[in-house]
C-alpha cells in the first residue's frame, strides 16, 4: 500500500508539472512574430534588427516580406532556423544584443499630442491611426517617422508644437493604433471644419466625424 502511495504521489507531481509547463508553452507558441501582423511588437523588432544592420526599410510596425527576409537573414547568421518567423528563441537572440529605443513610437505618441491633445481618447488614436493607414497606403512615404515629417502634412509639424512632450494619454493612443485600432476605417486625412481653409480638404468625402476632426479618404 505504502509503495502504491509513493507511485499515485509520484505520478500527481509529474502531472502538476506538466500543466504548469504546458501554459508556459502555449504562451511561447503565441508570442510568435510573423507575416500579416502589426504591432507595436513588430516595431521594436524592426528596429532593433535597424540596428544591427538587417532591415533597411521604413519601420511600419507590420510584418510584410521584407521584416519576413531581415528576420531570416538574422538567424542564419546566429545559428537559427532561417524561417522568417520571429519566435521565442528569434527573440530572445535579438534582445541578447540589447533593447533598442522605440523612437517611431515616441514620434507616433507625439504628433498625436500635438495635433490631438484636446480630442477624446478616441480621436487620439485615430490621429494615429491616419499616419498608419498613409504607411500602408502606398500614396506616401513607407515608414512612421517619414510619414510624419513629410512636408506640408501636418500643421502641429509646421508650427512647431510637434516639439511639445506627448504624455502618458498620447503613448496609450498610439500603442493602440500601432495594435490594429482605427476608428477612422481607414481614412488617410483629415480636418477641422471650423478652422480649415483649404478647399481640397473639405471636398473630400467624409468617413466619419470625431470631436472637432473630420476624416476623409
Amino acid at each position: 500500500m505504502k509503495k502504491l502511495s509513493i507511485l499515485i504521489l509520484s505520478c500527481a507531481c509529474m502531472l502538476g508539472t506538466v500543466l504548469s509547463v504546458a501554459p508556459g508553452q502555449a504562451q511561447a507558441q503565441t508570442s510568435a512574430l510573423k507575416k500579416g501582423v502589426q504591432s507595436e511588437r513588430v516595431l521594436e523588432l524592426q528596429q532593433q534588427l535597424h540596428s544591427l544592420g538587417y532591415f533597411k526599410a521604413g519601420f511600419t510596425a507590420y510584418y510584410g516580406s521584407l521584416t519576413s527576409k531581415a528576420v531570416a537573414r538574422f538567424q542564419r547568421d546566429n545559428g537559427l532556423i532561417p524561417d522568417g518567423v520571429a519566435g521565442a528563441a528569434t527573440q530572445a537572440k535579438l534582445e541578447s544584443f540589447g533593447k533598442v529605443r522605440v523612437t517611431a513610437l515616441d514620434q507616433l505618441a507625439r504628433i498625436i499630442y500635438s495635433e490631438a491633445r484636446g480630442e477624446s481618447f478616441e480621436g487620439q488614436v485615430a490621429v494615429g491611426a491616419v499616419v498608419l493607414n498613409r504607411v500602408q497606403s502606398g500614396e506616401f512615404p513607407s515608414s512612421i517617422p517619414d510619414v510624419i515629417l513629410q512636408p506640408g502634412q501636418f500643421t502641429a509639424v509646421q508650427d512647431g508644437q510637434y516639439r511639445l512632450k506627448p504624455n502618458k494619454t498620447a503613448y496609450r493612443a498610439a500603442r493602440q493604433a500601432l495594435n490594429g485600432a482605427d476608428p477612422t476605417n481607414g481614412s488617410l486625412f483629415y480636418y477641422n471644419p471650423a478652422i480649415a481653409t483649404a478647399k481640397w480638404s473639405k471636398s473630400r468625402p467624409a468617413v466619419i466625424s470625431l470631436g472637432r476632426h473630420t476624416f476623409t479618404n
